[in-house]
């Protein structure tokens, strides 16, 4: 290899499979190798790709930044360096691995390599067979720990500069159940139009995927079907994206088969753009009428059959729209005002609905608990009646697939008489929420409509702060979780309701419970409405 280098001037280089068999003779120019396309990584053993580069450097030149990204995005075993000298014959010697993961490996020592260097080829003293069992040892392990847990393990990835839009991301991936294995921030100004993050944030992210077991990466922006692939084959991560991320907790919480119709066809208008020939591989091709003849590839069936699953969805969702329709004249008839909870995801609106009917809404400190909308019938001992409705909590950049599928949901909120905006008073984001909450009603056109701020959470702030909130917003703090403030809430709902007559009287006796029951034959218990 060096007499042929040093003849041709230009660095020669070999592809070493685990028994010694030559897999590829590479050639390039003098300072650098263009490897050829290795394939994508398969599954198995560890997460090394079972291939060495040996390679000549013609000044004796050390192992190239270039050099350790081969290594790191194509997860060799290694790469090695051999000095060309002046008459041909190999010189010293200089080669790199991944190295092992150290639990107790002090925090300033932040080389993911492991570097060998030997005087001559002839010196060099290096087990390859055991350095790689040893490394591979360590994957196993890493990938036992995973499975344990049943987890994914996913790298999560800012692109953005807005820490609090960050911190959201790593909440919705707790909320989907996937495990943190670790984090990254891009600090480039722009991002990068083909793999998103640069190159050297691409070696570190394979790296760290490797030594922490992780299979996903995960972005708090939106990505381009192009972009995504292209990450997938520079790093062999999956990539997915603040939208799949969503319809993904979304998917897990559907319960209702509105909910689940509605996910189903968000999540199909999304991966419609990004089906390529390898997703389409799998599927099975059409037979009977229309499947005849020379007919379509196998990429087409499977664009095909999604439109036809979509058209499907959305005539469903549409006559189930045609039954809530039916539902909301007759409240009209009977002349029952509507309270309509929104607000963004985790503010306490499902907490605010048991509070004020004693229900049993499953209620948690996760983002998108509520998804399919609840409503609730309350009847005072005097007279009046009203009806809560609970919906699914918004978040700032709402996918449009998602909304345009839960469209038909949502416009329960326009037969409301009054909106109850929920707002988490402790969040340092409100200001910033609020407008979030606010744009996504005036896509739905609802932003005319009657509003109330309550300032839920006011527990948790001073209570000079949350006059300030009460006063800017002209709304009411409450605590759903502590029972405080309700009376003040109800009696302004009564004022902006009905003004001329109180719609809610004996608040007291409510409050307390002694004139509300569970048993349903009594006629003043509430009412649970589909």
């Amino acid at each position: 290899m060096t007499e042929i280098s040093r003849r041709i001037s230009r660095q020669v280089g070999v592809l070493l499979e685990r028994g010694g068999t030559v897999r590829n003779v590479v050639v390039g120019d003098a300072s650098r190798l263009d490897l050829p396309d290795v394939g994508r990584l398969r599954g198995g053993v560890g997460k090394f790709r079972g291939l060495r580069l040996v390679h000549t450097h013609l000044r004796g030149e050390p192992l190239s930044a270039d050099d350790l990204n081969d290594l790191a995005l194509l997860r060799l075993d290694l790469v090695a360096m051999v000095e060309v000298l002046a008459d041909g014959l190999p010189g010293r010697m200089e080669l790199a691995h991944l190295a092992p993961t150290v639990e107790e490996e002090a925090p300033a020592s932040k080389d993911p390599f492991r570097r060998i260097e030997a005087p001559d080829v002839h010196r060099l003293d290096f087990d390859f067979r055991a350095t790689m069992e040893a490394l591979e040892d360590e994957m196993r392990r890493l990938t036992r720990v995973s499975s344990r847990t049943g987890q994914e393990r996913a790298l999560v990835i800012g692109v953005t500069q807005d820490e609090e839009h960050f911190q959201e991301t790593l909440e919705l991936v707790r909320a989907a159940d996937v495990a943190i294995a670790g984090t990254a921030r891009q600090k480039r100004s722009k991002i990068h139009p083909r793999t998103v993050v640069g190159r050297g944030k691409l070696q570190e992210l394979v790296l760290e995927s490797m030594r922490q077991g992780a299979e996903v990466a995960i972005f708090d922006i939106d990505l381009k079907p192009a972009q995504a692939r292209a990450f997938e084959d520079a790093t062999g991560l999956k990539a997915i994206d603040r939208t799949q991320l969503i319809l993904d907790v979304f998917a897990q919480r559907a319960r209702s088969r509105d909910g689940k119709l509605q996910v189903e066809l968000a999540q199909l208008k999304y991966s419609l753009p990004r089906l390529t020939r390898k997703d389409a591989g799998l599927s099975r091709l059409a037979g009977g009428i229309g499947g005849r003849g020379p007919g379509e590839t196998v990429l087409e069936i499977g664009r095909r059959r999604i439109r036809d699953r979509i058209r499907a969805l959305e005539k469903q969702i549409e006559r189930l729209s045609r039954e809530r329709d039916v539902r909301r004249r007759r409240r009209r008839q009977e002349r029952i005002p509507v309270l309509s909870i929104i607000g963004y995801t985790n503010a306490g609106k499902s907490t605010l609905l048991n509070a004020m009917t004693k229900s049993r809404v499953e209620a948690a400190d996760r983002l998108f608990m509520t998804l399919d909308p609840t409503s609730r019938r309350l009847r005072f001992p005097r007279e009046g009646e009203v009806v809560l409705t609970d919906t699914v909590g918004f978040i700032s950049d709402l996918p449009k697939d998602l909304v345009t599928a839960f469209r038909a949901t949502l416009e329960e909120l326009a037969e409301g008489d009054l909106l109850l905006h929920v707002v988490d008073a402790s969040d340092p984001r409100l200001e910033d929420k609020i407008k979030a909450v606010e744009k996504i009603l005036e896509d739905l056109d609802l932003l005319g409509m009657e509003r109330l701020i309550v300032l839920n959470k006011s527990d948790l702030v001073e209570d000079d702060r949350s006059a300030e909130l009460v006063r800017h917003y002209r709304g009411v703090a409450v605590s759903a979780l502590k029972r405080q403030g309700l009376r003040q809430l109800i009696t302004t709902c009564e004022e902006r309701l009905r003004p001329d007559r109180p719609m809610m009287p004996e608040w007291d006796r409510w409050a307390s419970g002694s004139e509300v029951r569970e048993s349903s034959d009594d006629s003043r218990a509430p009412r649970t409405l589909s």
